[in-house]
């Protein structure tokens, strides 16, 4: 199973509908939540590339980009491949 990572808010509703997607595949992850970590929000923007929306979804190390662009590929089918890489 690939090593899927989300940098997250609480407050985010597409961080909680990237989270219930993972979940209803049946996928672990690790969810860094950046609204009182600095540090980590910038992390999250030198990782994705400038990215300073939430959530930022990394797949084995790989940016994917945020809810839309996961579920985008989820739609064309490209999603479920690089979750059980």
């Amino acid at each position: 199973m690939a090593k899927v990572e989300i940098y997250t808010k609480a407050t985010c509703g597409y961080c909680m509908m990237a989270k219930r997607v993972l979940a209803r595949k049946g996928v672990a992850y690790e969810e860094y939540p950046v609204a009182a970590d600095a540090t980590k929000f910038d992390e999250m923007v030198r990782r994705s590339g400038g990215g300073r929306t939430v959530p930022q979804i990394f797949i084995d190390g790989t940016h994917i980009g945020g809810f839309d662009d996961m579920a985008a590929l989820d739609r064309a089918g490209n999603l479920d491949p690089m979750l059980s890489a």
